[in-house]
């Protein structure tokens, strides 16, 4: 896979966790970053989303509480997760941002794409992870 999620688990209300998400690929690790999540029986709803110039935007749901970072040097993009409510729980996706791309080169990535808003960003995101868990207990 090009970008691969970890970090999840189980927390109470309360509490922290912090995702990481590894590419393999710089190209894309260097892009537009972001991170969505599924909640059980729900749609997907963007979570946070990182420019190439470090500007961040946020859901309403997690602004003040999620944090989201990049460190090209590690190829790795992150999202630092406190005060987690019961709501947070969902499966957590990272995913790289193809806004950009047009048709054809979309098509030739052979990856699942979802179209989603994160805060009032519309986002094309591209993922090929199997996500992390994040389940949060009252």
């Amino acid at each position: 896979a090009q970008l691969q999620e970890s970090g999840g688990g189980s927390v109470q209300a309360g509490g922290s966790l912090r995702l990481s998400c590894r590419g393999s690929d710089l190209t894309y690790t260097s892009r537009s970053m972001g991170w969505f999540r599924q909640p059980p029986g729900k749609e997907r709803e963007g979570v946070a989303h990182i420019s190439v110039d470090r500007t961040s935007s946020y859901a309403d749901s997690v602004k003040g509480r999620f944090t989201i970072s990049q460190d090209d040097d590690k190829n790795t993009l992150y999202l630092e997760m406190n005060n987690l409510k019961p709501e947070d729980t969902a499966m957590y996706y990272c995913a790289a941002d193809i806004s950009f791309l047009s048709t054809t080169a979309i098509e030739a990535l052979g990856a699942e794409t979802t179209r989603l808003m994160v805060g009032e960003r519309e986002v094309l995101f591209v993922y090929w992870g199997q996500g992390t868990q994040v389940t949060v207990s009252s």
